[in-house]
């Protein structure tokens, strides 16, 4: 098979190709790497390359039983700037760590590595993954493939142009406020963000922290959950990591469960503005889980709260991780990221009580809601892609944005919520560039929520229009 011909193929199409020896991981990687210097020129997605390590590992690899779930086997995968990997450089999309080489890979890497994924680099994030757009002042821009003029939105902005460009058949994600889903509405791809502790994450200054966590990329559902199969166990070092599920997430994909009921939520009630154009086509999708027989409403359970509690936590969490930073090297930070880390640092007591309070009562409005559904349907992005100059969304539908990162509040709510999401390509607007649906399940309901995206995606199709040559425009 041609190279680009193996850059085509899905990622559990090319594990099947491994356990059958059809091809083996060196071939993979020479793939990866041509495909790489084919088309990342145009993205800049793959900011570090890391072929001649891969090539090194392929060399002793020791793996399970191909019959072990997550069995990768040797497949190429790109890991997100923000997660160390032994040997290699993490610069964090910061000017400050240009030059840091990683003394140890992060706990989720080495759960990849176990199972045989090969690190081919690292995919392009903004500074300290602050901000849903992926630039920074170390590589550059990233562009988004499906018009080289717009963002592919952050902060996994990198690992959803690699998927979406073939230049990896997995990527490695982390989200915070939606920044491995609102990446993949962006770039066509499916990003998920599951429940805090279900993919081990650090070590970390903040290990009992919930709202930051990492997750798997992919072109398809399928793709998606062999990743989480792959590094969805328990690691010492992650106080809140558990042990993988009883049946594998791959079995959940391979013979889905139809959802009884499905609630469209629209922008919460009016708590997120939405562009029109997004709204009616994440409605639309939504209304085809009726074509199983599911029943859909139109309901949304009450978001109040959820971004002053968000503004509070991930200010904390800024604070507490670059605060020292700010200190030694100011002048190599980005503004957003000095207005973030202040902001942190100015918080009281009493704004940490309030935040907390009002996070437990979102939770409980939500798992109440939930009880009720088995899926609950909104937008992921509130607006199309963007033009790359713009550093993010200033307003949406005529409401004008109060920070830099509320044009994301439709994820950072369920971020608050601790439920697991995902974003499914459902459409395309008027000018030709994805939109995805963020899908909600209940908690830890990770095989429920992955089956139901995976008849949608049966439903719509749109996964076999990827990978795609960048459009390149100017």
């Amino acid at each position: 098979m041609a190279d680009s011909g193996l850059c085509r193929l899905s990622a559990v199409e090319t594990v099947d190709l491994l356990k059958r020896r059809q091809v083996s991981p060196l071939e993979l990687i020479d793939a990866a790497e041509a495909r790489v210097a084919a088309v990342d020129g145009a993205v800049n997605a793959m900011v570090t390359r890391t072929f001649e390590r891969a090539r090194q590992k392929a060399a002793s690899l020791a793996l399970p039983d191909p019959a072990t779930p997550g069995w990768l086997g040797g497949l190429p995968l790109a890991v997100k700037d923000l997660n160390d990997v032994e040997g290699v450089r993490t610069t964090f999309g910061s000017p400050a760590f240009k030059d840091n080489i990683s003394q140890r890979s992060c706990l989720s890497v080495q759960h990849l590595e176990a199972m045989g994924g090969l690190v081919i680099g690292k995919s392009n994030t903004p500074e300290f993954g602050a901000g849903a757009q992926t630039f920074n002042e170390v590589f550059g821009i990233t562009r988004n493939p499906w018009d080289t003029r717009m963002t592919c939105a952050g902060s996994s902005g990198g690992a959803a142009v690699a998927l979406a460009t073939g230049q990896a058949w997995l990527a490695t994600g982390s989200d915070l406020g939606g920044s491995l889903r609102t990446p993949a509405s962006f770039c066509g791809v499916v990003g998920f963000r599951p429940s805090p502790g279900r993919v081990p994450a650090g070590p970390s200054v903040l290990p009992l922290n919930t709202f930051p966590v990492n997750g798997p990329m992919g072109r398809c559902v399928a793709d998606v959950a062999l990743m989480l199969d792959a590094t969805a166990r328990h690691h010492p070092l992650d106080p809140l990591s558990y042990d993988a599920p009883a049946v594998a997430y791959a079995q959940a994909v391979a013979n889905p469960v139809k959802p009884a009921r499905v609630a469209w939520g629209g922008g919460f009630n009016g708590a997120c503005p939405l562009d029109p154009e997004i709204e009616a086509i994440c409605r639309q999708a939504t209304l085809r889980f009726a074509e199983i027989g599911a029943v859909v409403e139109n309901k949304a359970p009450d978001a109040g709260g959820a971004r002053e509690a968000f503004q509070v936590f991930r200010g904390h969490f800024m604070a507490a991780s670059h605060g020292g930073l700010l200190k030694a090297q100011r002048d190599l930070l980005k503004p957003e990221v000095i207005w973030n880390i202040e902001y942190g640092l100015s918080l009281t007591g009493e704004d940490l009580r309030r935040a907390s309070l009002l996070q437990g009562q979102l939770y409980a409005r939500f798992a109440a809601f939930m009880a009720g559904f088995d899926i609950l349907a909104v937008p992921t992005a509130p607006v199309p892609p963007f033009p790359v100059e713009q550093r993010y969304v200033e307003a949406i539908n005529g409401h004008k944005m109060p920070s830099y990162i509320d044009w994301v509040l439709i994820t950072s709510i369920i971020t608050m919520t601790g439920l697991p999401a995902v974003s499914v390509p459902v459409g395309f607007t008027s000018g030709g560039l994805p939109v995805g649906l963020q899908l909600v399940g209940r908690p830890r309901g990770e095989a429920a929520l992955l089956a139901a995206a995976k008849l949608l995606e049966d439903m719509t199709g749109l996964h076999k229009r990827l990978p795609i040559d960048p459009v390149v425009r100017h």
